[in-house]
């Protein structure tokens, strides 16, 4: 997996430089480039995300409209 990570700029006006560098799911974020040593961060895109209540899993939408077997309106 890709992830996208960008420079810290040590002064304000600094141009930023993002990098896309390949690491595991389980890996810690990096804090320095690989290969320069300049200190970076792991930038957090959006994304729709995962449904962890599982209380709300497979239940209709409790108005007439919404996502389900029958598609979304």
């Amino acid at each position: 997996m890709n992830y996208l990570y960008e420079t810290i700029p040590a002064h304000e006006g600094d141009a930023v430089k993002r990098y896309e560098i390949p690491q595991g799911m389980n890996d810690m974020p990096l804090t320095k480039h690989p290969e320069t040593g300049e200190p970076i961060r792991r930038v957090i895109l959006g994304g729709w995300g995962l449904a962890t209540d599982k209380t709300r899993l497979n239940k209709p939408a409790q108005s007439g409209c919404g996502c389900g077997p029958s598609g979304c309106c």
